[in-house]
């Protein structure tokens, strides 16, 4: 059989991993594997916000953007500069195939358009839905632009991939695909994320400066509203008991509220997340507007258990027999804080729940099957 020759593909994202969003965190470790697959030589156009990735078969073109959205609201929606733009839809017209991670960014958009006009394939991994702000601005423009570039950029690439099912049904409900949509779940690293010994757990607590001798409590991600800040808030005041260990950046600072019961880790590094998920007994996260998020996979690949939305959890059918949900809307705080004291009012039953979300973690979410999926729907793209 002859060689499958390598593709040379340009990948959209709005930043590098190291800015640590789950998005760009799962973009780099998808484009690295498919790199050294031999599948794919990338030219990875993202904000200069962070340093660079540097892999065999990666060639990063930072691109000069504002990030003031960010900085000022929590919304990570980078503005790219005219001649990173210009610089794109050059590099877009010598593709072979146009890789893009959600649809509502700017410049993914002028990299449709450039791909489109040039008769370049373009493969779209859509990883946000509907986020409800509670600002009825914000989540009227997000409607509108879900609408619009839905319609738009989904509904006119070769390939559109979800990985989550709430994301694929919320956009099913208005885009007519030009091929059927395919979900593909994100790979699990199972050698940096996986269960620790007691002893070992214990250690993490000594080093992360949280109790040993009572309920760790954990949530990690960005500290903004639709990660449900407002509501971790109401239940560490709600718990006293219970040790919540915040990891994170943004806006909505949990050592801001000066909480006896609270520890915070600001801007965790990849190498510190592992210690992370082990010292918990639980991640909590009462999200909303997500598809599966990278910290509930991690955590549950390290042996603990999450707590998460309904709709969150719907996002995962498989994980129904593992995973914990609750209902997100409506005297939140109050529902959330009766499931968690009923699930630490019987240890034994939660710490037996560790080893059977560990092992479906490491069965479900192989990084192998999930480059097998995209080298397979890249090449049919660029057929």
């Amino acid at each position: 059989m002859a060689a499958q020759r390598t593709l040379r593909v340009t990948l959209v994202t709005h930043y590098y991993p190291a800015h640590r969003g789950g998005v760009e965190r799962v973009a780099g470790q998808l484009a690295e594997r498919l790199a050294a697959a031999g599948v794919a030589r990338i030219d990875w156009h993202a904000s200069d916000c962070d340093p660079p990735p540097v892999a065999a078969g990666l060639t990063a073109v930072p691109a000069p953007a504002c990030n003031a959205l960010e900085r000022a609201a929590g919304i990570p929606y980078p503005l790219w500069r005219p001649a990173a733009l210009r610089r794109l839809v050059r590099a877009c017209r010598e593709s072979d195939v146009v890789h893009l991670h959600d649809c509502l960014y700017l410049q993914n958009v002028v990299a449709f358009l450039a791909a489109r006009r040039a008769r370049r394939p373009v493969l779209v991994t859509q990883h946000i839905g509907h986020v409800p702000y509670r600002n009825a601005l914000l989540r009227g423009l997000q409607h509108a632009a879900n609408r619009a570039l839905g319609r738009l950029v989904l509904g006119g690439a070769d390939q559109v991939v979800f990985e989550s099912e709430t994301v694929r049904r919320y956009f099913s409900g208005f885009v007519g695909f030009r091929r059927p949509a395919v979900r593909v779940q994100n790979g699990v690293d199972t050698q940096r994320f996986q269960p620790a010994p007691e002893k070992e757990r214990y250690a993490c607590r000594q080093r992360l400066g949280v109790p040993a001798d009572k309920p760790v409590l954990l949530f990690l991600g960005r500290f903004v509203e639709k990660k449900g800040m407002p509501v971790l808030r109401e239940l560490a005041q709600r718990l006293p008991q219970i040790h919540w260990l915040f990891a994170g950046w943004g806006p909505l600072d949990p050592a801001s509220w000066r909480l006896p019961n609270a520890t915070v880790v600001q801007s965790p590094a990849t190498e510190e997340l592992g210690a992370l998920y082990q010292a918990a007994d639980l991640l909590v996260l009462p999200s909303v507007g997500e598809g599966f998020p990278l910290s509930v996979q991690e955590s549950m690949a390290c042996g603990t258990p999450a707590l998460v939305g309904a709709d969150t959890a719907a996002g995962c059918p498989e994980a129904s027999g593992v995973l914990l949900s609750e209902r997100v809307g409506g005297a939140t705080a109050e529902r959330w804080a009766m499931r968690i004291q009923s699930l630490l009012d019987a240890p034994d039953a939660l710490a037996g729940l560790r080893p059977r979300v560990a092992a479906f973690a490491r069965k479900q979410w192989s990084w192998e099957e999930c480059v097998a999926r995209y080298s397979a729907l890249l090449r049919a793209c660029a057929e």
